[in-house]
């Protein structure tokens, strides 16, 4: 087992090449900050550079991930760009790559989720993008994202309507691929990695050319980067701490 050197994420590779990361901060439903985002990408590097044939990610303990850290320094733009180039590079990584969903994956964690290329949800699994309950904006490929793995409806109920999916929603409409735990994800992989890996290239270079990683215009940008620099967003982060519902003025 090798670890990065903060111990949030670990790496576990099995003698048929597969990789499962796991991401470790439990204590905080296993939210992302700069370093957890810093130790994945680097777990992935090195499970792509060793080898790999399959990658599985889960999150350690009760939930998948939580999403970004809101008790933390993750309101500023160098977070969004560095968690938008570790979503590329797992959608990009020339092998496949599997999400165990365990319990929740919300905002940053379901971007991660639908950043790989197929997904097994636990049960219990629930997936949401509260972005609307915090005053905070998904970048284009999110939206467009979520588009592709379900339709256009349940994609603004779980954005406009700040509506979860759980796991027999999400398997119905898609967006799952199966409904299972850890180790059905593992052995699902220890499968796919039996299989010819320049086919499977192809098919993920295919698969994904669906525009969503088309640029977003400027005024995309610029609408989510206003997002998260509002005063709505201040008014959430302190509506938070006070334990109380924001009040929203849109600005």
């Amino acid at each position: 087992m090798n670890s990065d050197g903060a111990g949030l994420v670990t790496a576990t590779s099995s003698p048929t090449q597969v990789t499962t990361l796991v991401i470790r901060r439990a204590a905080k439903r296993n939210a992302l900050n700069h370093d957890v985002v810093d130790a994945l990408s680097g777990a992935m590097t090195g499970a792509v550079d060793g080898g790999a044939r399959v990658v599985v990610i889960t999150g350690e303990g009760a939930a998948f991930s939580a999403g970004a850290d809101l008790s933390g320094a993750t309101y500023d733009q160098s977070f969004l760009d560095k968690l938008r180039d570790l979503i590329r590079q797992i959608e990009s990584a020339p092998i496949p790559i599997i999400a165990a969903v365990n319990g929740f994956a919300l905002g940053a964690g379901l971007q991660l989720a639908m950043a790989a290329d197929l997904r097994v949800l636990a049960p219990d699994a629930l997936c949401g993008v509260p972005a609307a309950k915090i005053g905070v904006a998904v970048d284009d490929w999110t939206i467009k994202r979520l588009v592709s793995l379900t339709n256009s409806g349940v994609a603004a109920g779980v954005l406009i309507g700040a509506q979860p999916l759980d796991a027999d929603t999400a398997l119905r409409h898609g967006f799952a691929n199966r409904i299972g735990d850890l180790a059905e994800a593992q052995a699902w992989a220890e499968q796919i990695a039996t299989f010819a890996p320049l086919t499977l290239a192809h098919d993920k270079l295919v698969l994904k050319d669906d525009g969503a990683q088309s640029p977003a215009p400027q005024a995309h940008l610029d609408a989510m980067y206003a997002a998260w620099r509002s005063q709505d967003l201040q008014e959430a982060r302190t509506a938070r701490a006070e334990k109380r519902t924001p009040v929203f003025k849109g600005v």
